[in-house]
C-alpha cells in the first residue's frame, strides 16, 4: 500500500486521481494540498504543504507551477519522493527539480500515460530498423483549441525517442510552408493541429517506398495522465534519491 499526498487535490486532475485511488486496494491519498477546499474529501486538506504533518511514502503533483519550491522544500526536509506532474517550468525550476533529485526520488516526464510511454518504447526499436532502411519520419499531434504550446512536449518526446535510437543527430521541422524544397533525408517532420476538445492525439509515421507503418495513441479523457501518475507513485516508493521518469515505471512493470 502506498501513501500519497495529493499535491493539488482540488484542481480538475488532482480530483479524478482521488477517484482513481478510491478504487485502487494498493494505494490510499493520506492528506491533500489545497488552497480551496470545501471539505467534500475524506482525507485532511492543508492549505500549505508545509503545514501538513502526515506520513505519507510519496507526493503526487498537479498543482500550480508557482507552487514548485515549497513542494520540493518540503520534499526534500521530510525525504518524501515526488511525482512531478505541473507543466509550465521554465529553467529555474527544471534546475531546481534536477538538484532536489540528488537528495530524494523525483519522477517526473512530459507525459504521464502509460500508453504514450510505452510508444516511445516502441518507437526506439522501430526507428532502428526503418530509418537506416531509408523510411522517412514524421508525427502529427492533436489536441484541443486551448492549448498554447505548439508542437506539443510529448510530439518533442516522440521524436526525441526516435532521434536517440538513431547513430546520427535528425533535424526537427516544424514548418515547411517557408520554404521549396523537398524533403531532407535527416528530418523528423512534426505537425500540429488545434480545435475543438480534442484531449490528445499523437501519430507517427514511418514513411517508406510502397508501404507506411503507423504507430497512433489517443487520450479520451486526461483520466490516462491521473492513472499513469498512480502508477508511478507506487513505482517511486521507496526509491533511493535520483531523477526517474515513466520509462522507469514502465521497464519495472
Amino acid at each position: 500500500m502506498v501513501k500519497i499526498i495529493m499535491h493539488g487535490c482540488n484542481g480538475h486532475m488532482g480530483r479524478v486521481i482521488t477517484d482513481i485511488v478510491k478504487n485502487d486496494a494498493d494505494a490510499e491519498i493520506v492528506a491533500g494540498i489545497d488552497i480551496s477546499d470545501d471539505g467534500h474529501n475524506d482525507y485532511p486538506v492543508f492549505d500549505t504543504i508545509d503545514k501538513c504533518d502526515v506520513d505519507a511514502d510519496v507526493i503526487i503533483d498537479f498543482a500550480h507551477v508557482s507552487a514548485i519550491k515549497p513542494l520540493m522544500k518540503y520534499s526534500t526536509d521530510k525525504k518524501i519522493p515526488v511525482v512531478v506532474c505541473t507543466t509550465g517550468l521554465d529553467e529555474e525550476l527544471i534546475s531546481l527539480v534536477g538538484e532536489s533529485s540528488k537528495e530524494v526520488a523525483v519522477l517526473r516526464s512530459a507525459n504521464m500515460s502509460l500508453g504514450i510511454n510505452t510508444l516511445m518504447h516502441l518507437l526506439k526499436a522501430a526507428a532502428n530498423v526503418f530509418v537506416p532502411a531509408g523510411f522517412d519520419a514524421e508525427i502529427v499531434e492533436k489536441h484541443h483549441n486551448l492549448k498554447l504550446d505548439a508542437p506539443s512536449g510529448t510530439a518533442l518526446a516522440l521524436a526525441d525517442s526516435i532521434n536517440d535510437a538513431l547513430p546520427e543527430d535528425y533535424e526537427y521541422k516544424f514548418d515547411r510552408s517557408k520554404e521549396r524544397k523537398k524533403r531532407e533525408r535527416k528530418e523528423i517532420g512534426i505537425s500540429a493541429v488545434r480545435g475543438g476538445n480534442i484531449v490528445g492525439e499523437h501519430e507517427v509515421f514511418f514513411c517508406g517506398t510502397d508501404e507506411v507503418i503507423e504507430f497512433k495513441h489517443t487520450a479520451y479523457s486526461k483520466a490516462v495522465f491521473a492513472k499513469g501518475a498512480v502508477e508511478a507513485a507506487k513505482f517511486l516508493k521507496g526509491k533511493s534519491a535520483g531523477m526517474y521518469d515513466m520509462q522507469d515505471v514502465i521497464k519495472e512493470g
